[in-house]
Protein backbone atom coordinates (compact mmCIF):
# COMPACT_ATOMS: atom_id res chain seq x y z
CA UNK A 1 0.00 0.00 0.00
CA UNK A 2 1.54 3.23 -0.65
CA UNK A 3 1.36 6.32 1.34
CA UNK A 4 -1.65 7.75 -0.83
CA UNK A 5 -3.23 4.92 -0.03
CA UNK A 6 -1.97 4.67 3.73
CA UNK A 7 -3.25 8.67 3.90
CA UNK A 8 -7.13 7.96 2.77
CA UNK A 9 -7.55 4.60 4.36
CA UNK A 10 -6.69 6.14 7.41
CA UNK A 11 -8.95 9.31 6.93
CA UNK A 12 -11.75 7.10 5.95
CA UNK A 13 -11.00 5.46 9.26
CA UNK A 14 -11.53 8.26 11.77
CA UNK A 15 -14.52 9.72 9.87
CA UNK A 16 -15.86 5.97 10.65
CA UNK A 17 -15.25 5.83 14.00
CA UNK A 18 -16.69 9.72 14.23
CA UNK A 19 -20.27 8.35 11.93
CA UNK A 20 -19.80 5.55 14.87
CA UNK A 21 -19.72 7.24 17.55
CA UNK A 22 -22.53 9.88 16.74
CA UNK A 23 -24.76 6.80 15.35
CA UNK A 24 -24.33 5.22 18.93
CA UNK A 25 -25.84 7.69 20.52
CA UNK A 26 -28.71 7.63 18.43
CA UNK A 27 -28.68 3.60 18.65
CA UNK A 28 -32.39 3.20 19.55
CA UNK A 29 -33.59 5.99 17.10
CA UNK A 30 -31.64 4.20 14.36
CA UNK A 31 -32.54 0.10 15.18
CA UNK A 32 -36.31 1.56 15.25
CA UNK A 33 -35.93 3.18 11.93
CA UNK A 34 -34.65 -0.30 10.63
CA UNK A 35 -37.06 -2.17 12.24
CA UNK A 36 -40.00 0.12 10.91
CA UNK A 37 -38.17 -0.07 7.27
CA UNK A 38 -38.16 -3.71 7.02
CA UNK A 39 -41.62 -4.10 8.88
CA UNK A 40 -43.29 -1.93 6.16
CA UNK A 41 -41.57 -2.47 3.21
CA UNK A 42 -43.65 -4.94 1.41
CA UNK A 43 -46.76 -2.58 1.95
CA UNK A 44 -44.54 0.29 0.36
CA UNK A 45 -43.99 -1.68 -2.61
CA UNK A 46 -47.40 -3.08 -2.67
CA UNK A 47 -48.34 0.84 -3.37
CA UNK A 48 -46.57 0.48 -6.77
CA UNK A 49 -49.60 -0.70 -8.17
CA UNK A 50 -51.40 2.34 -8.24
CA UNK A 51 -48.21 3.70 -10.02
CA UNK A 52 -47.37 6.63 -7.00
CA UNK A 53 -43.87 8.12 -6.89
CA UNK A 54 -41.46 6.64 -4.26
CA UNK A 55 -41.89 9.81 -1.97
CA UNK A 56 -45.45 10.04 -1.81
CA UNK A 57 -45.80 5.74 -1.26
CA UNK A 58 -43.17 6.32 1.64
CA UNK A 59 -45.30 9.46 2.93
CA UNK A 60 -48.52 7.37 2.65
CA UNK A 61 -46.77 3.82 4.34
CA UNK A 62 -45.70 6.39 7.38
CA UNK A 63 -49.08 8.34 7.80
CA UNK A 64 -50.72 4.96 7.69
CA UNK A 65 -48.55 4.14 10.66
CA UNK A 66 -48.72 7.49 12.49
CA UNK A 67 -52.40 8.09 12.46
CA UNK A 68 -53.77 5.18 13.59
CA UNK A 69 -51.05 5.28 16.80
CA UNK A 70 -51.68 8.85 17.08
CA UNK A 71 -55.65 8.51 17.76
CA UNK A 72 -55.19 5.39 19.27
CA UNK A 73 -53.13 7.05 21.79
CA UNK A 74 -55.09 10.12 21.76
CA UNK A 75 -58.27 8.33 22.62
CA UNK A 76 -56.77 6.52 25.22
CA UNK A 77 -55.60 9.27 27.28
CA UNK A 78 -58.75 11.37 26.99
CA UNK A 79 -60.73 8.03 28.12
CA UNK A 80 -58.06 7.85 31.04
CA UNK A 81 -58.47 11.09 32.31
CA UNK A 82 -62.45 11.21 31.77
CA UNK A 83 -62.25 8.06 33.89
CA UNK A 84 -59.90 9.13 36.28
CA UNK A 85 -62.29 12.31 37.02
CA UNK A 86 -65.11 10.54 37.58
CA UNK A 87 -63.26 8.28 39.81
CA UNK A 88 -62.07 10.79 42.10
CA UNK A 89 -64.94 12.72 41.76
CA UNK A 90 -67.51 9.34 43.43
CA UNK A 91 -64.81 8.90 46.03
CA UNK A 92 -64.32 12.04 47.05
CA UNK A 93 -60.27 11.28 46.69
CA UNK A 94 -59.22 14.33 46.61
CA UNK A 95 -59.67 15.29 50.07
CA UNK A 96 -57.79 12.13 51.09
CA UNK A 97 -54.85 12.83 48.61
CA UNK A 98 -54.75 16.68 49.85
CA UNK A 99 -54.16 15.55 53.51
CA UNK A 100 -50.82 13.55 52.55
CA UNK A 101 -49.25 15.41 49.43
CA UNK A 102 -48.26 19.19 50.27
CA UNK A 103 -48.81 20.57 46.54
CA UNK A 104 -52.22 18.79 46.78
CA UNK A 105 -53.28 21.63 49.22
CA UNK A 106 -56.10 23.62 48.65
CA UNK A 107 -57.41 21.61 46.16
CA UNK A 108 -60.94 20.97 46.46
CA UNK A 109 -62.41 19.27 43.42
CA UNK A 110 -61.55 18.45 40.44
CA UNK A 111 -62.17 21.02 37.61
CA UNK A 112 -64.18 20.44 34.74
CA UNK A 113 -62.21 19.28 31.20
CA UNK A 114 -63.60 21.55 29.28
CA UNK A 115 -61.48 25.69 28.18
CA UNK A 116 -63.90 26.91 30.38
CA UNK A 117 -63.34 24.87 33.50
CA UNK A 118 -59.67 24.92 33.39
CA UNK A 119 -59.71 28.80 32.78
CA UNK A 120 -61.68 29.03 35.57
CA UNK A 121 -59.96 26.90 38.17
CA UNK A 122 -56.55 28.69 37.18
CA UNK A 123 -58.10 32.02 37.95
CA UNK A 124 -59.56 31.28 40.96
CA UNK A 125 -56.20 30.03 42.01
CA UNK A 126 -57.10 26.27 41.99
CA UNK A 127 -54.46 24.76 39.74
CA UNK A 128 -51.14 26.73 41.48
CA UNK A 129 -50.14 23.21 43.33
CA UNK A 130 -50.14 21.66 39.63
CA UNK A 131 -48.44 24.81 38.32
CA UNK A 132 -46.15 25.34 41.17
CA UNK A 133 -45.32 21.18 40.50
CA UNK A 134 -44.77 21.46 37.05
CA UNK A 135 -42.48 25.01 37.17
CA UNK A 136 -40.27 23.35 39.69
CA UNK A 137 -39.52 20.26 37.69
CA UNK A 138 -39.67 21.84 34.26
CA UNK A 139 -35.90 21.32 33.75
CA UNK A 140 -36.26 17.47 34.01
CA UNK A 141 -39.81 17.21 31.96
CA UNK A 142 -38.28 19.69 29.34
CA UNK A 143 -35.23 17.40 29.19
CA UNK A 144 -37.15 14.64 28.75
CA UNK A 145 -39.63 15.91 26.17
CA UNK A 146 -37.07 17.25 23.96
CA UNK A 147 -34.83 13.80 23.71
CA UNK A 148 -38.34 11.91 23.21
CA UNK A 149 -38.80 14.34 20.33
CA UNK A 150 -35.53 14.45 18.55
CA UNK A 151 -35.48 10.59 19.03
CA UNK A 152 -38.53 10.48 17.27
CA UNK A 153 -37.56 13.44 14.53
CA UNK A 154 -34.82 10.61 13.83
CA UNK A 155 -36.35 7.97 13.32
CA UNK A 156 -39.12 9.69 11.02
CA UNK A 157 -36.33 10.63 8.51
CA UNK A 158 -34.62 7.56 8.56
CA UNK A 159 -37.30 5.49 8.08
CA UNK A 160 -38.35 7.97 4.85
CA UNK A 161 -35.54 7.56 3.46
CA UNK A 162 -34.75 3.96 3.52
CA UNK A 163 -38.13 3.41 2.37
CA UNK A 164 -37.08 5.73 -0.39
CA UNK A 165 -33.31 5.12 -0.97
CA UNK A 166 -32.71 1.60 -0.14
CA UNK A 167 -32.37 0.45 -3.58
CA UNK A 168 -29.11 3.02 -3.93
CA UNK A 169 -28.03 1.52 -0.84
CA UNK A 170 -28.22 -1.82 -2.07
CA UNK A 171 -26.47 -0.89 -4.99
CA UNK A 172 -23.73 0.73 -3.48
CA UNK A 173 -22.54 -2.07 -1.05
CA UNK A 174 -22.91 -4.63 -4.08
CA UNK A 175 -20.33 -2.01 -5.73
CA UNK A 176 -17.58 -4.27 -3.12
CA UNK A 177 -18.54 -7.67 -4.84
CA UNK A 178 -16.37 -10.09 -4.89
CA UNK A 179 -17.04 -13.42 -6.58
CA UNK A 180 -20.66 -12.57 -5.60
CA UNK A 181 -19.88 -13.69 -1.85
CA UNK A 182 -20.94 -10.33 -0.92
CA UNK A 183 -24.69 -10.28 -3.01
CA UNK A 184 -25.29 -13.63 -2.03
CA UNK A 185 -24.87 -12.45 1.51
CA UNK A 186 -26.36 -8.97 1.41
CA UNK A 187 -29.43 -10.65 -0.68
CA UNK A 188 -29.92 -13.30 2.16
CA UNK A 189 -29.77 -10.89 5.20
CA UNK A 190 -32.24 -8.56 3.45
CA UNK A 191 -34.57 -11.59 2.66
CA UNK A 192 -34.34 -13.04 6.84
CA UNK A 193 -34.46 -9.55 8.35
CA UNK A 194 -37.77 -8.72 6.69
CA UNK A 195 -38.99 -11.89 7.88
CA UNK A 196 -37.77 -11.16 11.02
CA UNK A 197 -38.92 -7.58 11.79
CA UNK A 198 -42.08 -8.24 10.01
CA UNK A 199 -42.52 -10.67 11.82
CA UNK A 200 -42.73 -8.60 14.60
CA UNK A 201 -45.95 -6.50 13.62
CA UNK A 202 -48.02 -9.99 12.77
CA UNK A 203 -47.44 -10.24 16.35
CA UNK A 204 -48.35 -7.05 17.21
CA UNK A 205 -51.04 -7.79 15.58
CA UNK A 206 -51.63 -10.91 16.84
CA UNK A 207 -51.40 -10.28 20.51
CA UNK A 208 -53.87 -7.35 20.09
CA UNK A 209 -56.77 -9.96 18.77
CA UNK A 210 -55.71 -12.50 21.54
CA UNK A 211 -56.11 -10.07 24.09
CA UNK A 212 -59.15 -8.27 22.90
CA UNK A 213 -60.79 -12.05 22.30
CA UNK A 214 -59.67 -12.43 26.16
CA UNK A 215 -60.82 -9.39 27.16
CA UNK A 216 -64.20 -9.61 25.74
CA UNK A 217 -64.61 -12.98 26.85
CA UNK A 218 -63.76 -12.05 30.61
CA UNK A 219 -66.43 -9.15 30.45
CA UNK A 220 -68.75 -12.20 29.27
CA UNK A 221 -69.18 -14.25 32.52
CA UNK A 222 -67.81 -11.57 34.88
CA UNK A 223 -70.37 -9.41 37.08
CA UNK A 224 -70.80 -5.76 36.22
CA UNK A 225 -68.76 -4.32 39.24
CA UNK A 226 -65.49 -6.07 37.79
CA UNK A 227 -66.21 -6.08 34.09
CA UNK A 228 -62.62 -4.49 32.23
CA UNK A 229 -63.45 -1.14 31.00
CA UNK A 230 -63.06 -0.74 27.16
CA UNK A 231 -61.77 -4.27 26.24
CA UNK A 232 -61.50 -3.70 22.69
CA UNK A 233 -59.03 -0.18 23.26
CA UNK A 234 -57.35 -2.33 25.78
CA UNK A 235 -56.29 -5.18 23.97
CA UNK A 236 -55.07 -3.19 21.23
CA UNK A 237 -52.65 -1.22 23.68
CA UNK A 238 -51.81 -4.65 25.02
CA UNK A 239 -50.52 -5.37 21.24
CA UNK A 240 -48.67 -2.47 20.87
CA UNK A 241 -47.30 -2.85 23.99
CA UNK A 242 -45.79 -6.10 23.61
CA UNK A 243 -43.08 -4.07 21.38
CA UNK A 244 -41.70 -2.88 24.67
CA UNK A 245 -39.05 -4.26 26.29
CA UNK A 246 -38.97 -6.72 29.59
CA UNK A 247 -42.04 -5.25 30.91
CA UNK A 248 -44.39 -5.23 27.36
CA UNK A 249 -47.74 -5.91 28.20
CA UNK A 250 -47.17 -5.67 31.52
CA UNK A 251 -47.85 -1.92 31.55
CA UNK A 252 -51.21 -2.38 30.52
CA UNK A 253 -52.58 -5.82 31.98
CA UNK A 254 -51.06 -4.94 35.55
CA UNK A 255 -52.66 -1.41 35.79
CA UNK A 256 -55.90 -3.09 33.99
CA UNK A 257 -56.26 -5.50 37.30
CA UNK A 258 -55.55 -2.66 39.53
CA UNK A 259 -58.31 -0.27 38.04
CA UNK A 260 -60.61 -3.58 37.97
CA UNK A 261 -60.55 -4.09 41.75
CA UNK A 262 -60.38 -0.57 43.21
CA UNK A 263 -63.69 0.05 43.07
CA UNK A 264 -64.76 -3.58 44.61
CA UNK A 265 -62.47 -3.24 47.10
CA UNK A 266 -63.49 0.70 48.04
CA UNK A 267 -67.44 -0.45 47.75
CA UNK A 268 -66.09 -3.27 50.43
CA UNK A 269 -67.27 -6.20 47.61
CA UNK A 270 -64.17 -8.42 48.31
CA UNK A 271 -65.50 -11.65 47.40
CA UNK A 272 -65.49 -10.08 43.58
CA UNK A 273 -61.76 -9.86 43.83
CA UNK A 274 -62.25 -13.77 42.78
CA UNK A 275 -62.67 -12.65 39.13
CA UNK A 276 -59.81 -10.12 39.17
CA UNK A 277 -57.56 -12.70 40.26
CA UNK A 278 -58.93 -14.81 37.38
CA UNK A 279 -58.42 -12.00 35.25
CA UNK A 280 -55.18 -11.88 36.05
CA UNK A 281 -53.96 -15.28 35.55
CA UNK A 282 -55.93 -15.26 31.89
CA UNK A 283 -53.59 -11.89 31.02
CA UNK A 284 -50.47 -13.72 32.34
CA UNK A 285 -50.85 -17.32 30.82
CA UNK A 286 -53.12 -16.43 27.53
CA UNK A 287 -51.89 -12.99 26.41
CA UNK A 288 -48.23 -12.80 27.88
CA UNK A 289 -46.73 -16.50 28.48
CA UNK A 290 -48.62 -18.26 25.30
CA UNK A 291 -47.98 -15.75 22.95
CA UNK A 292 -44.48 -15.17 23.42
CA UNK A 293 -43.28 -18.60 24.12
CA UNK A 294 -44.97 -19.64 20.42
CA UNK A 295 -45.82 -16.73 18.07
CA UNK A 296 -43.08 -14.50 18.07
CA UNK A 297 -40.71 -17.38 17.47
CA UNK A 298 -42.67 -19.01 14.48
CA UNK A 299 -43.53 -15.35 13.38
CA UNK A 300 -40.02 -14.24 13.21
CA UNK A 301 -38.16 -15.58 10.49
CA UNK A 302 -37.68 -17.99 8.06
CA UNK A 303 -34.06 -20.01 8.30
CA UNK A 304 -32.99 -18.27 11.77
CA UNK A 305 -33.28 -21.12 14.50
CA UNK A 306 -36.31 -20.35 16.61
CA UNK A 307 -34.47 -21.25 19.88
CA UNK A 308 -31.83 -18.24 19.28
CA UNK A 309 -34.66 -16.11 18.40
CA UNK A 310 -36.39 -16.75 21.75
CA UNK A 311 -33.05 -16.43 23.41
CA UNK A 312 -32.06 -12.88 21.59
CA UNK A 313 -35.64 -11.39 22.41
CA UNK A 314 -35.05 -12.64 26.06
CA UNK A 315 -32.25 -11.43 26.69
CA UNK A 316 -31.36 -8.51 24.16
CA UNK A 317 -34.03 -6.54 26.38
CA UNK A 318 -32.16 -7.30 29.43
CA UNK A 319 -28.47 -6.86 28.47
CA UNK A 320 -29.10 -3.93 26.24
CA UNK A 321 -32.55 -1.85 27.11
CA UNK A 322 -35.41 -0.76 25.28
CA UNK A 323 -33.66 -1.23 21.68
CA UNK A 324 -32.21 -4.79 22.38
CA UNK A 325 -35.87 -6.00 21.56
CA UNK A 326 -35.09 -4.97 17.82
CA UNK A 327 -31.04 -4.73 17.55
CA UNK A 328 -30.59 -8.25 19.13
CA UNK A 329 -32.51 -10.03 16.24
CA UNK A 330 -31.01 -8.16 14.02
CA UNK A 331 -27.33 -8.87 15.32
CA UNK A 332 -28.35 -12.47 15.52
CA UNK A 333 -29.85 -12.70 11.83
CA UNK A 334 -26.72 -10.86 10.24
CA UNK A 335 -24.34 -13.34 12.36
CA UNK A 336 -25.89 -16.39 11.29
CA UNK A 337 -26.73 -15.38 7.53
CA UNK A 338 -22.59 -14.82 7.70
CA UNK A 339 -21.92 -18.20 8.89
CA UNK A 340 -24.44 -20.04 6.67
CA UNK A 341 -23.40 -18.19 3.64
CA UNK A 342 -20.11 -16.19 3.01
CA UNK A 343 -18.02 -18.07 6.10
CA UNK A 344 -17.82 -21.16 4.20
CA UNK A 345 -17.25 -19.90 0.91
CA UNK A 346 -14.45 -17.95 2.56
CA UNK A 347 -12.76 -21.16 4.11
CA UNK A 348 -13.20 -22.84 1.16
CA UNK A 349 -16.01 -25.51 1.73
CA UNK A 350 -17.65 -26.90 -1.42
CA UNK A 351 -21.18 -26.06 -2.42
CA UNK A 352 -23.63 -28.43 -1.87
CA UNK A 353 -25.39 -29.59 -5.03
CA UNK A 354 -28.47 -31.00 -2.60
CA UNK A 355 -27.47 -34.40 -3.47
CA UNK A 356 -27.25 -37.09 -1.20
CA UNK A 357 -24.13 -38.56 -0.54
CA UNK A 358 -25.74 -42.05 -0.48
CA UNK A 359 -27.14 -40.79 -3.86
CA UNK A 360 -25.75 -42.26 -7.38
CA UNK A 361 -24.50 -39.97 -9.61
CA UNK A 362 -24.36 -40.10 -13.19
CA UNK A 363 -20.72 -40.01 -13.63
CA UNK A 364 -20.86 -43.23 -11.89
CA UNK A 365 -22.63 -44.73 -14.56
CA UNK A 366 -19.38 -44.04 -17.05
Amino acid sequence: MDENRLVVALFGFAVAVVVGALAYQFIAALTVSVFLYYSTRRYFGSLRRLRLPARVRAVVVMASLALPLLLLVSYATVLLIVEARQFVTQYALIDVAATHVSWLDGAESVPDLTVEGLYSAYQSGQLSPFVDFLSENAMVLTSVASQFVLNLFITTIVTYYLLVDGRRIREWLLRFDDGAIIREYLEAVDEELEAVLFGNLLNVLAISLIAIAAFTGYNVVAPAAVEVPYPTLAGALTGIASLIPVVGMKIIYLPLTGITALPVVLDGQSSLLVYVLGFLLVAVVVVDTIPDLLLRPLLSGESTHVGLLMLAYTLGPVVLGFYGLFFAPILLVVGMTFANTALPRLLGASEPDGIHPDQLRLEDFR
